[in-house]
């Protein structure tokens, strides 16, 4: 009977000690987490959490009225192959992974003010909001995440190259 005293207070202790390092850790695992893809981009909500929520188009149709409105630049977030393999039509490539490369020629061709959409693989990609994320730090002022991406677009039968 005593072992099993000292086991469970051992598991106990373990227990505790584990979830405060987690808890304290820069690069902790979120304990809870959004993984409805019907809520929004999937999310493990961790500390170093990069879902903008509030900057989401959460549906194909409100994303396909500011595309016909002709004043926002989509933003391809996926890499290059998949941007040649097909993307929105007009849309811009510029792939998180070779963000700081590729800056430049962005940042000469749509300055701050302009209005930008980013968008990648649908709702369980986070490189749409990265990028949104990374295009906010220098300054964008106007950004939206449109959560289907590309295969959503796609799925509808709306312009694609």
């Amino acid at each position: 009977m005593k072992i099993i005293k000292e086991i469970s207070i051992l598991l106990g202790a373990s227990i505790i000690a584990a979830f405060a390092v987690n808890y304290f850790s820069p690069t902790g695992i979120a304990v809870i987490g959004q993984w409805d893809t019907a809520k929004g981009v999937i999310t493990a909500n961790g500390k170093n959490d990069i879902v903008l929520n509030d900057l989401e188009i959460g549906n194909v149709t409100s994303a396909k009225k500011l595309y016909d409105s002709r004043r926002f630049v989509f933003v391809d977030a996926r890499s290059r192959d998949d941007y040649d393999e097909g993307h929105i039509k007009g849309a811009v490539s510029l792939p998180v992974g070779q963000f700081d490369e590729k800056l430049e020629t962005f940042l000469e061709q749509y300055p701050p003010e302009k209005p930008i959409i980013t968008y990648c693989s649908g709702r369980t990609c986070e490189d749409s909001h990265k990028l949104a994320q990374l295009l906010l730090q220098l300054g964008y002022t106007e950004i939206s995440v449109f959560i289907d991406g590309f295969p959503g677009w796609e799925a509808e039968g709306h312009p694609i190259e």
